[in-house]
């Protein structure tokens, strides 16, 4: 393997195997560098990885990948190569006992809500044109903006509630930026009449590439290739700190004691946890991080004796008669998950802190609660039969962006940017929230930057305007 002249060797230590991670540690032994990665669980793939359950193959919830980035999809060429499938994509939002389908389609909203709801959507639309918000400062402000009132409470306000378990004026109107990006109303009902022929908007992309071993399989040849030429991943290493003198990153000590050195340090690690860990923090950056704070997931499997249950990848609940927030169909991805077995798997998704009760009860319980929400919402016929359930919590998942969060990482990302060597990325080392498709993209900048001095700032990564899934299937993997 070459290496570049201008960096012979150099030595980088990449905490967490996750997207972002193997991402980066893919790339840096590309590149030439020596990489260790050092896991503290002992799994491959954070968020995005794969298992075994119950005879077949899952993932930890719904993870698709679609990109139009010619890095991101290089990345997916190299690790998948042809072992993937075209999954054509179904997801519907499930709201007061109605399906909506999405891209909206104009006969089925009519057919699901009343003239009266219909009415209501276009005068408070046409209300919130006529008096829009100078600075919308909130997530509930933000969609109110640009869809009126009527709309915010019936797709955006319980899901939104139940996934940040916060009040939608007090979520930053960053994450409606970030996610719902430019589509309008005005759009959205042109596409339900004529169709988003451009698939201009990643909420309507409608087909995208899915690894036939699960979306983990990236990560775990990512982990193999850097593990194959001369990089070391290692699981169940977890680390107490890193290490900087006179404001330069020297390596990392893991929770056993044991020191190690590096040129530099990728973190993918929890933002807050990974500066906490810092020797001599300024009191106002402590402070900032103390504001900052993730949800957790609990994810529910059932094994269900039917195969035809409901033809979507995953749904949105968007009802307030339950609690779950999304459930997943995984019979619906691709055979090479299911295999020769005649059951579906499905997966529930609640969103819990770590002082609901629901975070602190049994598995047991937390199925039960989970059987009881698929029969209330029909979704498994009476004749079928829950053979099996398995419960997974899952720390720190999302990043909570609660209003005046960005005013916190400033503070955060000033001081770190002050350490020379250290790169936190992906959603947790950075604090942002990430799709699989953004953390693979840090990940191959921060190689970069270290072995080759690329211009770039990872802030920024995930914080414009365009969004990384716009393009179609065709054009970014079938070349």
């Amino acid at each position: 393997m070459n290496q570049p002249q201008n960096n012979p060797a150099k030595k980088v230590i990449v905490i967490g195997a996750g997207p972002a991670g193997l991402a980066a540690a893919h790339e840096l032994v590309k590149l030439g560098a020596s990489v260790e990665v050092f896991e503290a669980s002992k799994h491959i793939g954070g968020m995005a990885r794969s298992f075994e359950l119950f005879g077949q193959r899952v993932d930890c919830g719904p993870h698709r990948f679609f990109s139009k980035d010619k890095i991101v999809n290089q990345f997916f060429r190299e690790t998948v190569k042809d072992q993937f499938t075209l999954v054509n994509r179904l997801t519907r939002i499930y709201y007061n006992g109605s399906f909506f389908n999405y891209p909206l389609k104009i006969f089925n909203v009519l057919r699901n809500l009343s003239p009266v709801q219909v009415v209501a959507i276009l005068y408070s639309f046409g209300y919130q044109k006529l008096f829009p918000m100078k600075s919308p400062k909130s997530f509930e402000d933000w969609v109110t903006d640009r869809f009126g009132k009527k709309l915010f409470n019936i797709f955006f306000k319980t899901y939104s509630e139940k996934l940040w378990g916060i009040p939608c004026s007090k979520i930053d109107a960053d994450w409606a930026a970030q996610r719902i990006k430019t589509l309008t109303l005005f759009q959205a009902v042109i596409n339900a009449l004529v169709g988003d022929k451009d698939q201009k908007h990643k909420t309507l992309v409608d087909q995208f590439a899915y690894p036939n071993g699960g979306t983990g399989a990236i990560y775990e040849n990512a982990a193999r290739y850097v593990n194959q030429n001369g990089g070391q991943v290692q699981l169940e290493k977890p680390i107490r700190k890193v290490i900087v003198e006179n404001g330069e990153a020297k390596g990392v000590v893991l929770a056993s004691g044991e020191t190690k050195l590096a040129d530099a340090v990728i973190s993918t690690m929890p933002l807050t946890l990974m500066v906490k860990g810092l020797d001599n923090v300024p009191a106002d950056v402590l402070s900032a991080c103390g504001s900052l704070y993730f949800r957790n997931t609990i994810l529910v499997y059932f094994e269900v004796n039917h195969t035809r249950l409901f033809p979507d990848n995953w749904i949105y609940i968007h009802s307030s008669e339950v609690r779950h927030g999304r459930l997943t169909n995984f019979r619906n991805w691709c055979p090479s998950l299911y295999r020769d077995k005649n059951t579906s798997i499905l997966c529930m998704e609640f969103w819990a802190f770590e002082q609901d009760e629901i975070w602190k009860d049994s598995d047991e319980n937390i199925s039960r609660l989970g059987i009881e929400e698929l029969h209330k919402i029909k979704l498994v016929p009476a004749h079928a039969e829950v053979l099996n359930t398995f419960v997974l919590k899952i720390p720190k998942c999302y990043p909570v962006y609660e209003t005046g969060y960005r005013e916190k990482m400033d503070v955060i990302s000033k001081y770190l940017d002050s350490i020379e060597n250290l790169y936190p990325i992906g959603r947790y080392g950075a604090f942002k929230y990430n799709n699989q498709d953004h953390s693979i993209l840090m990940g191959v900048l921060a190689a970069r930057k270290i072995v080759s001095n690329a211009a770039v700032n990872l802030w920024e990564i995930n914080t414009d305007t365009e969004y990384q899934e716009e393009g179609k299937i065709k054009d970014v993997l079938i070349q």
